[in-house]
């Protein structure tokens, strides 16, 4: 099974605030349960949406930053 978590747990696995959660939920960016009048989110729709949020990086073989300062005015 699935661990559920409440807004607050949600918020410390995301390392941000219940604030933030509770506007995720309210604009529908994330996908929670109801139990009752209580919200829930599972584990593993917390970990999609920070999957899904994963920036690559780039490497010096498609152009990216190579450490060169070629355009900047030496100093």
């Amino acid at each position: 099974m699935n661990r559920l978590y409440t807004v607050e747990q949600a918020a410390e696995y995301l390392n941000t605030t219940e604030r933030f959660v509770r506007r995720l939920i309210a604009e529908r960016r994330i996908p929670f349960h109801k139990v009752g009048r209580y919200i829930r989110i599972t584990e593993t729709d917390l970990a999609e949406f920070v999957h899904a949020g994963r920036v690559d990086g780039l490497s010096s073989s498609t152009g990216g930053p190579t450490g060169r300062t070629e355009g900047w005015a030496s100093t």
